[in-house]
């Protein structure tokens, strides 16, 4: 029998906590159950895809060697079957994106072996939504502090603190981009490296005291910083719009993300941001050619001066020439289909 009034009430409901957290328990038997199962079924369908891709790849190797001696009427069935096995591992693509998979080196130093991937589509498209807007959010800051520090504020207290936020804005992308790869993102090549440069130049920015040098290239710097905020910017909007358009046609894929740069699928749409890329590209090379030309003056002691002029050349080169690879292959391609039809 329970005692009366408040003791009573509490002894009533602490009754029904515990039913419900037998409940609990017995969800939780089960979840840690299915658990288990996912794991082995992961490593049962990784263990798989190894075996297959090997076998593809061993195949693909006895075809390239055959094929020259191959009859004519053979040659298309070869073809065939290449285009069928480059669609294989486009497929497989898709598939380990859903398995968990070993950190590549950055990751690994950064994070250590924690298993980074989504295992939902739902998941995996929320962090690419959720790195889409970091990167908005991100830029229209940059933009207010570069304009602030070029034309209202004139301390290197102020300027450090938006190197720093150069350099933290550039470390968190090159995390979120290498989580987004180990999930399915296609992003790849210059656009992942540029973001390394970019990081260590920043870094670079940040330690370079005040003094003749520094304030002969520091309006320069701050300006070239807004006008790259305000292209990316633009390539936000403007890519986003594209991607959405392309994913519910179907020819894109859901994790591809915008990018600070020009790509194949931009060509439709898109051209108009060519000339205000080519012109950043360009104020990179000014920006390397100010820099050495600084580092020849008999006053410069810094080593910072270098240090900054190599990074801007370096993103000139990657920049420029991937872009105009990117045009050139998209200009051949054209020329090539036109003289088919």
């Amino acid at each position: 029998m329970q005692p009366p009034g408040p003791l009573g009430d509490c002894l009533r409901d602490w009754e029904d906590l515990q039913q419900d957290f037998q409940g609990i328990q017995e969800t939780h038997r089960l979840y840690r159950l299915k658990l288990e199962e996912l794991t082995k079924l992961q490593n049962g369908c990784a263990s798989s895809i190894a075996r297959q891709k090997k076998r593809v790849q061993e195949l693909g190797l006895a075809l390239k060697k055959c094929r020259p001696s191959l009859p004519a009427e053979a040659q298309e069935a070869a073809q065939e079957l290449e285009d069928q096995m480059k669609e294989r591992q486009g497929l497989f693509f898709d598939m380990e994106a859903y398995l968990p998979k070993k950190n590549g080196l950055y990751l690994s130093l950064v994070l250590g072996n924690v298993n980074v991937t989504l295992l939902s589509k739902q998941a995996k498209f929320a962090y690419k939504d959720e790195y889409e807007k970091f990167k908005l959010c991100l830029t229209i800051i940059l933009i207010l502090i570069s304009f602030t520090c070029r034309f209202l504020l004139n301390s290197r207290v102020t300027d450090a603190a938006f190197n720093f936020l150069l350099v933290w804005y550039y470390c968190t992308l090159t995390i979120r981009e290498s989580i987004l790869i180990n999930n399915g993102s296609r992003i790849k090549g210059w656009w992942v490296f540029h973001h390394y440069v970019s990081t260590f130049l920043s870094g670079v920015m940040l330690t370079w005291p005040d003094g003749l040098m520094y304030q002969k290239f520091r309006n320069q710097f701050l300006s070239f910083s807004m006008y790259q905020s305000f292209v990316q910017f633009l390539q936000y909007y403007y890519q986003s719009g594209c991607l959405y358009r392309l994913r519910a046609l179907g020819e894109r894929h859901t994790m591809d993300l915008t990018v600070e740069g020009f790509q194949s699928w931009m060509w439709r749409g898109l051209t108009f941001l060519l000339p205000f890329l080519f012109f950043g590209h360009f104020w990179q090379l000014f920006n390397a050619l100010t820099l050495f030309s600084l580092a020849r003056d008999p006053q410069c002691k810094e080593w910072q001066v270098l240090m900054c002029g190599f990074p801007f050349l370096l993103l000139f080169l990657g920049n420029f020439f991937t872009t105009l690879r990117v045009v050139h292959q998209k200009f051949h391609s054209q020329r090539h289909g036109s003289k088919k039809e």
